[in-house]
């Protein structure tokens, strides 16, 4: 058969025939139910209607969606506040004794904190930041570690109306300037530092570092959390300070269910990040929903535990928001996975008993990697849900996470949403999807996505293209930040009416759903369209391999040619051998035609430190171009030791 590069926008390579049945026991107890489906489908606005009536309304809404394409209102006229939804009501209704923190700081020191001493702390809070004249309608930046306190700001901030700009605490004093200034924010809120890998960082003199830059900020109100040295001048305020005097009484404010929440930047593909503005009430009805349901919580006994940053959307949808309204427990852990000992997740789900851990492909693939020693030296039997998050997963981390992590038991949630989705759009449903590993499935009940070709018509089973959401959802996304215009051309100029979330899809012969990553890594080799995110699973199933990278390199002969660098499970040697029998495999997995033309073992993979692969610097390297701008790695060593290494790697004869 001659292949015609019009047929389909992605090919189809890799086939996954596993397929993971919920147990009848699970499926009995499941909060979510097969009929969600059919009930949304009859009905869609009546079923997100339902599901915000979950949340506490100060004043119902008169209409539950106003779509102008591509701005919609969604509960319009309706009033709430997130904090009293995640506090107040919990404890008005007698749950304020349960534990809403278990938190771990890197050193060990740990804090218990019960929904009624969280509600205190941000009434506390809420007052502080009125007395600095902080008012509904503000921005306030929040650069903080992974402590209590970061929750705490955030809270006090919905509180009275202020909308929070929360900046991942790894980020550059130029990167904290950009976004202080887009947000115009008028306050700081910070810690002296945080600890991370067995020391302490700072994070005061990177915030004072990025305020010489031109901002309106007043105030830097600030946490102590190492007692390191800072420097303190009279617009800073300690946070003890202020916040232990204050009156424990703070009654919420309703606003409108439009009222902005948050701004979260994401990168652009210009310098300058985009804001990603969401409200509230759609955001808290989806968020709620969502976590309730793809993660099965059962409120009054689990112990959940999602492993993101609260800089990241993943840590406002499913460590703050979510699960607080949904009146979880759950685990808050300051630190690195591999401090002080490799075991360090593991140990803390025994020591607290975790029963749905939410983490992402990275840290699974780096578990892989690191050996199954480790998870195996601690008791995991009280887990019984396991959720990924942020890339797709290969098919073989996610079969080493069911075995090795959930012990064959715990159904696997694999979830695609986005910064800009705001909550799940795309999961199994446990207890009534029969799960194939690598596959996130099909669209939640409520939400509409479909795989489209080049010109926007659908593909059918089999076929590949691109992502696409054609109808409005809750927690979307209700612009850029003051540029409504950047909105439009980012994600609904490719495709008249629909949204363009920039990843590339495929549907199985089945009809479930695959992610194939950004639609900017695909490669071009020979007329076919192959996505990485196909290769390096193929590369990942091979029983050396703990995680892969790959890019298209340019090349006179295809157009381009695969490159591979790949990270070598625990205990595993490089030989001569071992990179012939790499491509062996990736042929016989998905073709010859995706055989990578060259292969690279590296100790290190360059990484943002939200865990994903900046394959644009890789493939500097790959066509032998000087690496570009490597500030935003977790390691920006790591470049320089694979540029270097790379001339030591073979290339296929």
């Amino acid at each position: 058969m001659t292949f015609d590069p019009t047929s389909e926008s992605l090919s189809n390579l890799l086939s996954e025939n596993r397929t993971f049945a919920p147990t009848p026991e699970f499926a009995a107890q499941a909060n979510a139910k097969a009929d969600m489906y059919e009930e949304a489908e009859r009905d869609r606005l009546a079923f997100w209607e339902k599901q915000a009536s979950a949340l506490y309304w100060h004043q119902k809404w008169k209409q539950v969606l106003d779509w102008q394409p591509p701005f919609a209102k969604w509960f319009v006229g309706g009033k709430l506040n997130a904090s009293y939804n995640a506090l107040d009501r919990h404890v008005l209704e007698g749950r304020g004794d349960r534990v809403a923190f278990l938190f771990e700081g890197e050193p060990g020191d740990t804090r218990t904190i019960t929904y009624a001493e969280l509600l205190t702390e941000v009434k506390k809070t809420a007052n502080a930041l009125l007395s600095l004249g902080i008012k509904d309608g503000d921005r306030v930046a929040i650069y903080m570690p992974m402590i209590p306190e970061a929750a705490i700001a955030m809270l006090a901030c919905a509180r009275v109306g202020a909308a929070h700009s929360v900046v991942f605490g790894g980020f550059s004093a130029d990167s904290l300037l950009a976004r202080i200034q887009d947000a115009d924010a008028t306050l700081v809120i910070t810690a002296d530092g945080g600890f991370r890998k067995g020391g302490a960082f700072g994070l005061k003199a990177i915030v004072d570092e990025a305020l010489k830059g031109e901002t309106n900020v007043k105030n830097v109100l600030v946490v102590k959390r190492t007692g390191q040295d800072i420097s303190m001048t009279p617009r800073d305020v300690w946070w003890h300070d202020l916040v232990d005097k204050q009156s424990a009484e703070h009654e919420a404010t309703a606003f409108d269910s439009e009222h902005p929440l948050f701004i979260l930047y994401t990168s652009g593909t210009t310098a300058k990040p985009k804001g990603i503005a969401h409200t509230t009430g759609g955001y808290l009805t989806q968020a709620a929903f969502t976590h309730r349901i793809v993660f099965d919580l059962k409120p009054e006994t689990d112990i959940y535990w999602c492993t993101a940053d609260v800089g990241w959307i993943t840590g406002h949808s499913y460590v703050v928001y979510g699960p607080l309204i949904n009146g979880a427990t759950q685990v808050m852990y300051e630190g690195t996975p591999d401090t002080p000992h490799k075991g360090r997740i593991f140990e803390m789900i025994e020591k607290y008993g975790v029963t749905i851990l939410y983490t992402a492909p990275t840290l699974i693939r780096t578990w892989m990697k690191w050996g199954d020693e480790y998870p195996n030296k601690f008791n995991l039997k009280s887990l019984r849900l396991l959720g990924s998050v942020g890339e797709p997963i290969n098919p073989e981390a996610w079969m080493w996470y069911r075995e090795v992590i959930g012990g064959n038991r715990c159904p696997i949630v694999d979830t695609w949403w986005q910064t800009e989705t705001g909550a799940i759009m795309i999961s199994p449903l446990p207890g009534v999807t029969a799960t194939k590993p690598g596959s996130a499935m099909r669209p939640l009940p409520g939400i509409s996505a479909k795989v489209v070709d080049d010109s926007g018509n659908e593909v059918g089973n089999g076929g590949g293209g691109y992502l696409i959401l054609d109808k409005p959802w809750p927690s979307m996304l209700r612009g850029v930040w003051r540029e409504p215009q950047r909105y439009k051309d980012t994600y609904w100029s490719r495709f008249e009416g629909l949204y363009f979330a920039g990843d590339g899809a495929k549907l199985d012969d089945d009809g479930a759903l695959w992610l194939l990553g950004r639609v900017d890594d695909v490669m071009n080799v020979s007329g076919h369209r192959i996505s990485t995110t196909e290769v390096e699973s193929a590369l990942v199933s091979h029983h050396a391999v703990a995680e892969a990278a790959v890019v298209g390199a340019n090349d006179e002969l295809t157009g381009q040619a695969i490159v591979a660098f790949v990270i070598l499970r625990g205990g595993v040697a490089p030989d001569k051998d071992l990179e012939k029998s790499l491509r062996d495999h990736v042929a016989k997995e998905i073709g010859a035609i995706a055989k990578p033309r060259q292969i690279m073992v590296v100790a290190e993979l360059p990484k943002t430190r939200s865990g994903k692969i900046m394959r644009r610097l890789l493939r500097d390297v790959a066509e032998n171009r000087t690496v570009g701008d490597a500030t935003t790695l977790a390691d920006p060593n790591v470049m320089k030791l694979i540029s270097e290494g790379l001339k030591s790697g073979t290339k296929e004869d």
